[in-house]
């Protein structure tokens, strides 16, 4: 198989996995979830991952924003979010399906539906019984009409079923939105443009003037009603950025510095060593 997740390559992971079903390299189906070492580290998607969680429970992190994967549920993770792997119960089984860029966009569903305007947000959705019935169900018509090869209609037909799936879980009841305080809203906005702008701005004043408050006076909001500090907030996304690129892409130290706009490798691996404790170099080697 080429390059299904890229820059996170799943090529050597699937080489290893007894059941999988692809088209070339835009739909996979995996009956099992990846058991691998790989994942001991954040990695960056270029793809869309659909999990449906059948029995047990899965805890991560996606985008730092921590999520419970649990029996019954369906799980979506986006391309370019950052995926950080946390535990797996020795119960747990789920079925997958990876779709690259291409693949969705040419479903033309995700600014039309809920649910991907929403999995932002609300990456894990639960299920009732009838629902992870149904799912289940699609995930077996996929992988049969994956698997007749001889099929010249076979793309057509699971872009047409993979609708289907989307569609039908876009009528799941989604969690209500409560009524949020000043500072609720402060802190979403804040983290909203510091995932936005992380890459090239790093201080504090920045978000203040985006959001018209004094820095002293969003720094405390922010660590009053989140328990860490402005700062501390915008470092853990650029280290994580730092991290899921080290490990995920073939990046130089210099080009993935350059990417995050440091204004030299050295500063940004001065930078890189006080936040982790190890250097991008020994961090990238590390097993």
């Amino acid at each position: 198989m080429k390059n299904i997740m890229a820059p996170y390559n799943w090529r050597a992971e699937l080489e290893n996995i007894a059941e999988y079903d692809s088209i070339d390299d835009d739909f996979v189906l995996l009956d099992s979830i990846v058991n691998s070492r790989a994942f001991d580290y954040p990695f960056k998607l270029d793809v869309t991952v659909a999990m449906i969680c059948v029995k047990g429970t899965t805890r991560g992190k996606i985008n730092l924003k921590p999520f419970t994967s649990a029996s019954q549920g369906l799980t979506v993770i986006l391309p370019d979010q950052i995926l950080e792997h946390g535990y797996v119960s020795d119960d747990f089984s789920g079925i997958v399906i990876i779709m690259s860029r291409r693949f969705t966009d040419s479903l033309n569903i995700q600014k039309k539906l809920p649910l991907f305007l929403s999995i932002r947000d609300y990456p894990y959705i639960p299920l009732t019984a009838d629902e992870l019935n149904a799912m289940v169900a699609f995930y077996s018509i996929l992988k049969r009409t994956v698997r007749k090869k001889d099929n010249p209609y076979r793309m057509e037909i699971v872009q047409c079923l993979v609708k289907a799936f989307f569609y039908s879980s876009s009528y799941i009841k989604l969690p209500d939105d409560k009524k949020k305080s000043k500072n609720e809203v402060i802190v979403e906005f804040f983290l909203t443009h510091v995932k936005t702008h992380y890459k090239e701005q790093r201080g504090v004043e920045f978000y203040a003037n985006k959001l018209c408050l004094t820095p002293k006076y969003l720094s405390k909001v922010i660590k009053d009603n989140s328990g860490m500090s402005a700062n501390d907030w915008i470092d853990s996304y650029v280290v994580l950025e730092a991290k899921a690129l080290l490990k995920s892409t073939n990046m130089t130290i210099q080009q993935i510095s350059d990417e995050l706009n440091f204004p030299s490798q050295s500063f940004f691996g001065k930078y890189f060593k006080r936040h982790v404790g190890v250097s991008p170099k020994e961090y990238k080697k590390k097993g």
